[in-house]
């Protein structure tokens, strides 16, 4: 892995993983309302969050995702890559104070095409609360090479 390219799609295969794990906190939520303009009373307003179904705050959905772009970006594949595509399945909440794991995993490397298919979960404790599916385009020692890089 090269610190500024990170991985290239030459050096990619399947079943490759990473992960980051954060714990959510009240600073978390308001920052992220700040930054998303998401001021939903569901995760800002303890009394309103108690009268929904979740009985109590729970993190923005897009929060807890961020993370998978936190691994894409800074480990698998890594610096340089561009992000393509994402789905997102919304399992379970994550609370303040809850801790969440995101991985993701190579799970097919489309060389002609210089795209990487990547499976991505996020976890708390045992919990699924989010997994879906990305395709990053990564960067290529062969492309550099032609480019005279």
């Amino acid at each position: 892995m090269n610190p500024q390219n990170g991985y290239d799609i030459e050096e990619l295969t399947v079943g490759m993983s990473a992960e980051v794990a954060k714990t959510i906190t009240d600073a978390d939520l308001v920052l992220f309302a700040g930054v998303s303009t998401d001021v939903n009373a569901v995760h800002m307003d303890e009394d309103f969050a108690k009268t929904t179904m979740f009985k109590g705050r729970i993190a923005h959905g897009m929060l807890s995702a961020s993370l998978i772009s936190a691994v894409l970006g800074n480990r698998l594949p890594g610096p340089g890559c561009i992000y393509m595509n994402q789905s997102l399945r919304f399992r379970a909440p994550v609370r303040p104070g809850d801790t969440v794991h995101a991985k993701v995993t190579i799970k097919e490397v489309v060389a002609e095409k210089g795209r990487v298919v990547l499976d991505t979960v996020c976890t708390v404790g045992e919990t699924v609360v989010i997994d879906g599916e990305a395709t990053l385009m990564p960067t290529s020692s062969r492309k550099r090479e032609a480019a005279g890089k």
